[in-house]
Parts: C-alpha cells; sequence; structure tokens
C-alpha cells in the first residue's frame, strides 16, 4: 500500500495551515507551524515575497486538501471523478466523499489522535461497520451506517476518548462513548466541515 514516509509536520508548513497530522503534537507549543511559521527548505523565508500565480493556488488547495486527508494523488483523482459523476456542485461532492472516508469517521469521533493512527487502527481490525469488520481505511460509510470499536478493552482507543472527551464531534455524527459507537446521521453539507478550503479551486485545476 502506497504512502507518505516523509516529516508530515513540512507538510503543515508548505500549506502555511494546521493540518493537524500528529495529534497531540498540533495542539502543543512544539508544533511546527508554530515555531517556524515559513516554507521548509533553503529560501523558505523568501517565499511569502514572491507572487503566486492562479495555476499555484489552484495546486496548493488539492495539496491542502490530499494531505489534510491523508490520500495520494490516484485515489483523490478518482474521488474527483466520482465527484463529478454526481448530482450537485462537484466542490461539495469531493469534499463530502473525503469526509466519508472510514479512517475519517473514526479521527472526527474522536477514536483517534490523527487520521494516520485512524487508518492504522482501522488495518488493525479494531473497527465494526453495522456489525462487520472492517479493514480498509477508504471505506466510504453511508448515511445510517453505524461505526463501533470491535473489542471495547482496546486501551489505546480508550486512552484517545478520553483525551478527546472536549474536542467537538461534527453534528452529523452521533458518537456514544460509552458504547463507543458513533452513528452517521447524514452525510455531512458544506456548512458542517470546518475544512478551510477553497474547493473551487480544485474543480477549477482539474477541468483544465
Amino acid at each position: 500500500m502506497a504512502r507518505y514516509t516523509g516529516a508530515v509536520c513540512r507538510q503543515c508548513r508548505r500549506e502555511n495551515q494546521k493540518l493537524f497530522l500528529k495529534g497531540d503534537r498540533c495542539y502543543s507549543d512544539k508544533c511546527a507551524l508554530a515555531r517556524r511559521s515559513f516554507v521548509p527548505g533553503q529560501h523558505g523565508q523568501n517565499q511569502a515575497r514572491k507572487k503566486v500565480s492562479e495555476y499555484g493556488l489552484q495546486l496548493r488547495a488539492k495539496q491542502k486538501a490530499k494531505r489534510y486527508y491523508g490520500v495520494l494523488e490516484s485515489q483523490f483523482a478518482h474521488y474527483f471523478e466520482m465527484a463529478e459523476r454526481k448530482s450537485g456542485i462537484t466542490g461539495e461532492n469531493l469534499l463530502r466523499i473525503l469526509e466519508s472516508r472510514l479512517d475519517n469517521i473514526v479521527y472526527r469521533a474522536g477514536f483517534a489522535m490523527s487520521r494516520k493512527e485512524a487508518r492504522q487502527l482501522v488495518l488493525h481490525r479494531h473497527f465494526t461497520v453495522n456489525g462487520q469488520t472492517v479493514n480498509i481505511p477508504s471505506y466510504l460509510v453511508k448515511e445510517g451506517d453505524k461505526v463501533a470499536v470491535r473489542t471495547t478493552d482496546c486501551d489505546k482507543i480508550k486512552e484517545c476518548i478520553e483525551k478527546n472527551s472536549a474536542r467537538p464531534v461534527p453534528a452529523w455524527l452521533d458518537k456514544d462513548a460509552e458504547k463507543m459507537t458513533v452513528n452517521v446521521t447524514k452525510l455531512p453539507e458544506r456548512a458542517d466541515i470546518d475544512f478551510d478550503i477553497e474547493e473551487h479551486l480544485i474543480v477549477e485545476l482539474y477541468s483544465k
């Protein structure tokens, strides 16, 4: 399975935005973006002076979305094709598909500290969807699906739930912390997604 193995903090610095890729560290003073809020690389501090082209803005929007959700290029392009085929606004459809990934649901529900950790937990068969064990992080949940922790004695997940107790759960998810379950009451609308992204730039990029 292809995956990014580089330094994830560089990704936040490149996009000049917290992508919450390292769990607790992103909320602490150790956050790389808080300490060095400029583009990584030898000439990073001079990048802010450069004028960004229209293509550059579109590319950065796509890269930001890919990195935020932990999706590689080919899969992201596949999701865009799916979004185009659906009725409605393509950009919103794309974000809705990305939010519907099982690893994202696990993270949003507070069962993991980051999406990377959520992917690992899913791969290790810690979750079920509607009673069936699912070990595919990219599995797309649907409205009415119930995601549950397969074995409630997992100390790692219990620790995450405790640490994330104050973190808000999206309105389109109904979480039961005691039973370690989350119900997908509906698929998210654009207003339900708190990710700061101009999705129309992604649509423009792929429409060239």
